[in-house]
C-alpha cells in the first residue's frame, strides 16, 4: 500500500524517535521468528516421526527425530518468552523517548502554544496517541519481519521436498501474507482516522462534563452535553467494531488460503509419492508444513490495520511535537553570572501571535534586586502579557535582561530558578498537600513545608488537617476556599527561593476582606525580594517603590505612590473612585 508524503513523515518520524532501540526491536524480531521456525518445525518432525513409526522401523533410527521433537517444543515457549521481554523492553523504551519528547515541547511552546488544542483533545494527544506508539515494533514490525523470515524459510523447505509444494506454499503465503493484509488495510485506513479523531472528540465532551458540570446544570443544558457524548461513544464504537470486523474478515481470508494451500499441497504430492518423486513419510509433511507456516501471516491483517492506527495516531502526535512555539529556540545557552538577579526591560513590545495587535508597546521597567513594583492598569491595559514577558512565556521585541544577559540567551532552568510566578488561578494539584509544595524545592522536608504554611496563615489550616502533610487535597483542591488556594500558592513561591517574584492578579475572584488580608501578607512575605505586582485594586500599594500605570499597553504614568499623589493624573482620580466606594 502506498502511502502519501504526509502519511509517511510521521512513521518515519516514530522510527527515528526509536532508533537507539533498532537492534532490540531486530532481536525481538529474529527470536520471534525461531519462535515461529520452532512451531513449524515441531509439526514438520511430528509428522515425519509418526510417518516413518508407522512403518515400524529400529527405534534408534528415530532417536534424533525424538530429541529435536523436544528440543523444537522447549524452543517455541522459550524464544517467544525472550522475544516479548527484549519486543516490550525496545517499545516501553521508544514509548518513553518520545513521551519526554512531547512533555519538553508543550513546555516549549506553552502556555500560549497550547492554545490551539483543546484540554480533552490534547490528553488524548499525551496518553492514547502516545502509547499507540507502542505497537509500531509490537504489532507491525516484529510480527512482520517474523513472517518474512519464517515464510521464507518455510517455503525453502517445502521447496527442497517438492519443488510444487513450495511454489504453491509461495503463493499462499504471499496472497495471506500480503494482499490480504493490504486489502484490509484499504479496508481500515479511514475507520482508524476518525477512531483517533474521534478518541479526542469524546475526551473533549467528558472534560466538558466535568469541569463544566456546575455550569451545564445551571443553564439547563447538561442533558445535551451527556447526548453529545453519548453519541460520540456510539460513534467510536461503531468504528471500532468495523475495524474489528475487517480484522476477522482478512483473518478468515487468510485461512482460507492456507487451507487451499493444503488441499492444493496434496494433488500435486500425492502423484509425487506414487512416482517415487516424494518419499511417503514426507506426505504428511508437505500437507501440514501450510498449516504450520500459517502462524507466521495470521496476525498480518491485524498488523495492517495496527500500522494505519499507529499512522492516525503519529499524525495527532507530530502536530503536537510541531506546535509552533511563541519563542525562538536558544542555540547557544548563556549560563547567568554571579549576582544579585538586577531585570531590566527596555523598549519592549510583546504580543501574543504575531498576526496580533501589540499588547505592550515600549515598556521601560527597571528592577534591581529587591526592589517592588506595581503594575496597575484597567482590564485589558497589557498587565497579563507584561508578566508573560517576564516569565518567558511569549516573545518580545526590545531587550529583556537579567544581569546583562538576554533572557533569549538563557537556559530554561537559569531562568525558572530565577523568576518564579504567582497567578490569579494557582492551580492545585490532585495530590497531598506536601507533594503539591515539593513542586517549588524537591526535596523540601517536612518541617520546611509546615514552617512555610505557617508563615503564610496556613498554620492552624493544617493542624486541622486528618494526615497532616500527607492530605490529599482532591482535583483542583476540592475543599479549599479560594485564600486558602492562594496562600498554598504563595507557600510554594516562598518555598522555591526564586529572587524575582511575578504576583500576578493574585487577590482576583476573593472578597474585599481576603483580597486586603492576602495582599497585605504577599508584600510582607516577599519583602528583600524583587517584586512585580500586578493589580488593578490600589490596596497596599504605599510600600511598594515604583507604581506603573498602563493603558493600552503603554505606560502613562509612573511613580512612588506619593509622586502619583501629587501628580494629580490617573491614578490620584483611581484612588479618589476606590476611597469613595470603600466609605459607601
Amino acid at each position: 500500500m502506498s502511502l502519501t508524503t504526509v502519511e509517511r513523515r510521521p512513521l518515519i518520524r516514530l522510527a527515528r524517535v526509536g532508533r537507539p532501540e533498532w537492534p532490540r526491536v531486530a532481536a525481538a524480531a529474529l527470536l520471534g521468528a525461531l519462535a515461529i521456525g520452532c512451531a513449524v518445525a515441531l509439526l514438520a518432525t511430528s509428522a515425519w516421526l509418526i510417518s516413518q513409526a508407522s512403518l515400524q522401523p529400529p527405534i534408534l533410527t528415530l532417536e534424533v527425530a525424538f530429541v529435536a521433537v523436544r528440543a523444537f517444543g522447549l524452543g517455541r515457549g522459550a524464544f517467544r518468552y525472550s522475544e516479548r521481554l527484549v519486543g516490550h523492553d525496545a517499545a516501553f523504551r521508544s514509548l518513553s523517548r518520545l513521551r519526554v519528547q512531547v512533555y519538553e515541547r508543550l513546555a516549549r511552546v506553552g502556555p500560549a502554544g497550547v492554545a490551539s488544542f483543546r484540554r480533552g483533545d490534547l490528553l488524548t494527544r499525551l496518553v492514547d496517541d502516545v502509547d499507540a506508539s507502542q505497537n509500531l515494533p509490537l504489532r507491525v514490525v516484529i510480527p512482520s519481519v517474523s513472517a518474512v523470515l519464517v515464510g521464507l524459510g518455510s517455503v525453502v523447505l517445502a521447496f527442497v521436498l517438492l519443488p510444487a509444494a513450495g511454489v504453491i506454499l509461495a503463493l499462499a503465503l504471499l496472497v495471506a501474507g500480503l494482499v490480504v493484509p493490504w486489502l484490509g488495510a484499504v479496508a481500515g485506513r479511514e475507520e482508524e482516522k476518525r477512531s483517533a479523531a474521534a478518541r479526542g472528540e469524546l475526551s473533549n465532551h467528558i472534560v466538558d462534563l466535568l469541569v463544566g458540570s456546575g455550569d451545564l446544570m445551571a443553564f439547563g443544558v447538561a442533558d445535551r452535553a451527556v447526548d453529545r457524548a453519548r453519541e460520540t461513544d456510539a460513534e467510536l464504537t461503531r468504528l471500532s467494531n468495523r475495524s474489528s470486523l475487517i480484522v476477522g474478515v482478512a483473518s478468515g481470508l487468510g485461512v482460507l488460503c492456507v487451507g487451499a494451500a493444503v488441499v492444493a499441497s496434496l494433488l500435486v504430492a500425492i502423484p509425487a509419492v506414487l512416482d517415487g518423486r516424494l518419499p511417503g513419510v514426507c506426505l504428511a509433511v508437505i500437507a501440514l508444513l501450510p498449516l504450520a507456516a500459517a502462524e507466521s501471516v495470521v496476525a498480518l491483517p491485524a498488523a495492517a490495520l495496527s500500522l494505519a492506527a499507529v499512522r492516525a495516531s503519529g499524525v495527532r502526535v507530530t502536530e503536537v511535537l510541531d506546535a509552533p512555539s511563541l519563542l525562538p529556540d536558544t542555540t547557544t545557552p548563556v549560563p547567568l553570572p554571579d549576582g544579585d538577579r538586577h531585570v531590566r526591560l527596555r523598549d519592549v513590545s510583546a504580543r501574543w501571535s504575531p498576526q496580533a495587535e501589540w499588547a505592550v508597546h515600549s515598556i521601560d521597567l527597571d528592577l534591581p534586586a529587591g526592589r517592588r513594583v506595581a503594575v496597575i492598569g484597567a482590564s485589558g491595559a497589557g498587565k497579563s502579557t507584561l508578566a508573560a514577558v517576564l516569565l518567558r512565556f511569549i516573545d518580545h521585541e526590545g531587550s529583556v535582561t537579567i544581569d546583562g544577559v538576554e533572557v533569549r540567551d538563557l537556559e530554561d532552568d537559569d531562568l525558572r530558578h530565577t523568576v518564579t510566578a504567582m497567578g490569579q488561578d494557582a492551580h492545585v494539584f490532585d495530590t497531598t498537600v506536601a507533594e503539591n509544595l515539593r513542586l517549588a524545592r524537591r526535596g523540601a522536608t517536612d518541617d520546611a513545608l509546615s514552617a512555610v504554611l505557617e508563615r503564610v496563615g496556613l498554620g492552624a489550616w493544617l493542624a486541622g488537617l486528618p494526615a497532616g502533610l500527607n492530605t490529599p487535597l482532591g482535583a483542583h483542591g476540592t475543599g479549599l476556599s479560594g485564600g486558602e488556594a492562594q496562600r498554598l500558592a504563595l507557600a510554594r513561591v516562598l518555598l522555591s527561593d526564586c529572587p524575582v517574584v511575578v504576583l500576578d492578579e493574585p487577590t482576583e475572584h476573593l472578597d474585599p476582606a481576603t483580597a486586603d488580608a492576602l495582599t497585605a501578607d504577599l508584600l510582607a512575605l516577599t519583602e528583600g525580594r524583587s517584586t512585580v505586582f500586578i493589580t488593578h485594586r490600589l490596596v497596599g500599594l504605599e510600600v511598594v517603590d515604583e507604581i506603573v500605570v498602563l493603558d493600552h499597553g503603554v505606560i502613562v504614568e509612573r511613580g512612588s505612590h506619593l509622586e502619583l499623589l501629587a501628580l494629580g493624573g490617573r491614578y490620584t482620580r483611581w484612588m479618589s473612585l476606590s476611597s469613595g466606594s470603600t466609605d459607601g
